[in-house]
């Protein structure tokens, strides 16, 4: 049976981290002397009131959960934190309605970067703080973020990692998933003060620096401009981000041990980050050549954006530095491929993963060599390890799942009056947690309130699924979750 005790007490637990983040976005406020300092007052105590509840709800639960408890944990997290995440924005009266203000807050924790403001520049500095404080927190995970700094506030945190971790295998650094996960923490902060410095180098201002930084490393895109990075027309502050998202997207246990330990073999030696290295060099060189030879783009602008976008879209960021609707249609082919692919597991992107992709190369190899030998035994194995029956077969489910759910919103989707384009590509964009779409419709350009309330609903289901690859939360919907035994 669930266990709502503990499932409660950890809820609770929790709200007071996000309490902790409102109080710092206050400070922002502050400092900045603008209004919205009362509303992240308000909002941070709502968040420790109704922490309070959870926990008396709570009380006496023992600190330890069952496989089950994990996932309705985890599910759950998400969807409480995205609540209480539209505070800010409604009490500030940034955002009118609760639709949009979830649709906001669940973009911002998934990392999807799916905005429905129009023009981010009129916001106050704390609004736009929380934003991508969202995203930075959703990033590797929020319950993943407690593991690491309070462990003892989740009992039962392996089961819990393996609810809201992505990609089919786990890599660990140490016996101890605490202690493994302090080091991932320890390699994300540092990606994001290097990303920072080496943006208020290149020309930010110290907000500007720290938002982008935050965005960028969590790979969600929100920004603080309209025009995203256009705004600064720096090829230097492309690059840095270009570099930035790059190492996100790749497993922060592979970086740890690749770039933090010195052992660069393990990482050049892997199945998945050469995967991942060659899939962006050759989407970069054939977009290279289309905007070299058809739009009349100088070699280094066109390697530049082309490079930028493919990096972008793979590692799910979405960020822009250059229009892409006006782009010829088959560039629109290649990075819903790279957005549908994403980078590596164990990175804060979204997407199929990398080591899902050489997984699925693997098995169609392998089946042609098998009409060529009958009798032939051949395993799957990605990087020496051998692949078990069971994860392939949860592989093609989730492939087969996320083809589904493509088909199904798309069909909602036009049904609604979106038209065809559209719903393919922001379907795609929010299953895969990019945010923009590829029309200048919805996206780059403009914001995705002109959609239906319903269909925004929709799509915050669909970014949660994304986020916590699908299982997780179509698992609490299957009737043997529900039964005692």
């Amino acid at each position: 049976m669930v266990n709502f005790r503990i499932i409660a007490k950890i809820i609770g637990s929790l709200l007071f981290i996000e309490a902790f983040f409102m109080g710092i976005c206050m400070a922002i406020a502050f400092a900045f002397n603008e209004d919205d300092a009362l509303a992240f007052l308000l909002s941070m105590m709502t968040t420790l009131g109704s922490a309070f509840v959870f926990l008396f709800f709570g009380k006496g639960a023992e600190n330890s959960l069952s496989r089950r408890d994990a996932y309705l944990v985890v599910t759950s997290v998400w969807i409480v934190f995205s609540l209480f995440g539209t505070l800010p924005f409604l009490i500030n009266g940034s955002i009118s309605n609760i639709t949009d203000a979830y649709f906001e807050s669940m973009s911002g924790f998934t990392t999807t970067g799916a905005t429905i403001f129009d023009n981010v520049e009129v916001l106050p500095h704390g609004i736009l703080f929380w934003r991508s404080l969202l995203q930075w927190i959703g990033g590797l995970g929020i319950v993943f973020f407690t593991i690491a700094i309070l462990p003892s506030l989740v009992g039962g945190s392996v089961k819990v990692f393996a609810a809201e971790a992505t990609g089919p295998m786990r890599s660990k650094m140490h016996p101890r998933l605490s202690t493994s996960s302090k080091w991932i923490w320890s390699v994300y902060m540092l990606l994001t003060i290097g990303c920072g410095l080496a943006f208020w180098a290149a020309g930010m201002n110290w907000f500007e620096a720290t938002n982008y930084s935050m965005t960028t490393t969590a790979t969600g895109g929100f920004s603080i401009n309209n025009e995203g990075t256009m705004y600064f027309q720096s090829a230097t502050i492309d690059y840095i981000a270009i570099v930035f998202q790059f190492l996100s997207g790749i497993n922060f246990t592979l970086l740890y041990m690749g770039l933090f330990k010195m052992r660069l073999g393990t990482l050049l030696k892997n199945s998945e980050f050469k995967l991942y290295v060659c899939v962006i060099l050759g989407a970069t060189l054939w977009i290279m050549y289309l905007l070299f030879t058809r739009l009349g783009y100088d070699l280094e602008h066109a390697f530049r954006n082309a490079l930028f976008q493919v990096v972008s879209f793979m590692t799910t960021t979405g960020m822009f530095n250059d229009d892409v609707a006006l782009w010829p249609h088959i560039t629109w082919i290649i990075l819903g491929v790279v957005m549908y692919l994403g980078a590596c597991a164990g990175s804060t992107s979204g997407g199929f993963k990398c080591i899902r992709g050489f997984m699925l190369i693997k098995v169609m190899s392998n089946n042609f060599r098998q009409i060529l030998h009958p009798n032939a035994v051949l395993p799957v194995k990605v990087n020496g390890q051998n692949i078990s029956q069971t994860k392939l077969i949860s592989l093609f489910a989730f492939f087969t799942l996320t083809v589904m759910m493509l088909l199904v919103t798309t069909a909602i989707m036009i049904t609604a009056g979106v038209d065809n384009t559209n719903a393919i590509s922001i379907a795609l964009s929010c299953v895969s947690n990019v945010g923009p779409s590829l029309t200048n419709n919805i996206g780059a350009s403009m914001s995705w309130s002109v959609l239906p309330d319903a269909i925004k609903w929709l799509l915050c289901l669909l970014m949660l699924m994304g986020r916590l690859e699908i299982m997780t939360v179509l698992v609490l919907f299957t009737r043997s979750f529900w039964k005692e035994n």
